[in-house]
C-alpha cells in the first residue's frame, strides 16, 4: 500500500522531472524526495526514473504507474472536496423563487454569483405567486424568496432593490394627469386589496388602513393575483400603490402610474423561514448582497 506522501512525491517528480523543483513544491529537501523515490522503486522492484547529471526521465514502468495513479488521486481530491462541501452545508439543492418580474434580474445575479462560489450546490429557480409565497416557505418548496419587505413571520435579508412608489389609476381618472400626488389621496379613493394570504405587514405597508395624517382608507375589491389587481384598477374599482418598475414590467394602455412624492421607497430582498437557516441559505443571501450592492 502506497502512502500519501509517496504518491505525492512520485507524481510531482513525474510532472517536474527535476528533484529541486519537486522538493520546492512539496516543501521538503531534495534528499527527502530522492529517499522516497528510491524506497518506492525498491517496493516496485524496478526503476521508475532514469537519472543522469542533466536529465530525469520516466521509465516505461514509471510512466505507466503515473498514468494509473493520476485518476485515483484526482478522484480522492474530488471526494474530499465533496466531503468538505457537505460538512459546510453548501452542497445539495437550493430552491429559490421570486415574486414579480421586477425581482427576476436581482435573483439571476444572485444565482450567478452563488453558483460560481458553490458549484457543488444545484439551484432551482421558479416564479412564485402571491397566493403561495408563504405556503412555499413553510412547506420547504422554497428555501429563499426574493420579495418585497416587510414580510412578517420570516427572516429578512439585506435590501437588494429599491424603487420609488407610484399610484396606479385608470386612464381618465381625476388623478391621471397629475405630475405627482401625496399618499393622503388614498383617503379619497377606494384602494384595491391584496389577497388574504399575503403578509399582513406587507399589506399595511402597501395598502394601509389610514393615511399618515390618520384619515381612513376605504377598502376596494380584492384581487387574487397582481395582474388581476391591476385589471380591477383599470375597471375603475379603485386605485393601487405599486413600485415604479411596474411601468416597465406591467405596461398597460388602460392604466396611468402617478408618482407618490411623499412615500418611502419600496424595498425588496431575500426572505426565508428562520427555522430553515441552513449554510446554503446563508451563503445564498451573502451572494445576493454581494451581487446587488446598494448605495449607502
Amino acid at each position: 500500500m502506497l502512502e500519501r506522501h509517496e504518491v505525492e512525491s512520485f507524481l510531482t517528480l513525474a510532472e517536474e522531472l527535476h528533484f529541486g523543483r519537486s522538493a520546492e513544491r512539496l516543501g521538503v529537501t531534495t534528499g527527502r524526495v530522492s529517499h522516497v523515490i528510491k524506497k518506492l522503486e525498491r517496493q516496485v522492484g524496478a526503476q521508475l526514473f532514469e537519472r543522469t547529471s542533466r536529465v530525469v526521465r520516466l521509465t516505461p514502468i514509471g510512466r505507466r504507474l503515473a498514468d494509473d495513479l493520476r485518476p485515483h488521486v484526482a478522484g480522492m481530491a474530488d471526494a474530499l472536496s465533496r466531503a468538505v462541501a457537505a460538512g459546510r452545508g453548501t452542497s445539495g439543492l437550493l430552491r429559490v423563487a421570486f415574486v414579480g418580474e421586477a425581482t427576476a434580474p436581482v435573483l439571476l445575479k444572485a444565482v450567478g454569483l452563488f453558483s460560481e462560489r458553490h458549484p457543488e450546490c444545484e439551484v432551482l429557480v421558479s416564479e412564485a405567486h402571491l397566493a403561495n409565497t408563504r405556503a412555499g416557505l413553510l412547506d420547504g418548496s422554497i428555501d429563499v424568496l426574493i420579495a418585497s419587505f416587510p414580510f412578517d413571520g420570516m427572516a429578512n435579508g439585506p435590501t437588494l432593490l429599491r424603487e420609488a412608489r407610484v399610484l396606479a389609476v385608470p386612464v381618465g381618472h381625476v388623478l391621471a394627469d397629475a405630475a405627482s400626488v401625496s399618499v393622503e389621496v388614498l383617503a379619497d379613493h377606494p384602494v384595491v386589496q391584496y389577497p388574504a394570504v399575503t403578509s399582513a405587514a406587507f399589506k399595511r405597508d402597501r395598502t394601509p388602513d389610514h393615511t399618515p395624517s390618520g384619515r381612513p382608507v376605504r377598502r376596494g375589491p380584492t384581487g387574487k393575483t397582481f395582474p388581476e389587481m391591476l385589471s380591477l384598477v383599470a375597471l375603475g374599482r379603485g386605485v393601487l400603490p405599486v413600485g415604479e418598475l411596474t411601468r416597465t414590467y406591467s405596461p398597460r394602455p388602460d392604466l396611468v402610474y402617478v408618482p407618490l412624492h411623499d412615500a418611502p421607497p419600496i424595498r425588496r430582498g431575500p426572505v426565508w423561514l428562520a427555522a430553515n437557516t441552513t449554510a446554503r441559505v446563508r451563503a445564498f443571501v451573502q451572494a445576493a448582497a454581494d451581487a446587488n450592492p446598494q448605495p449607502l
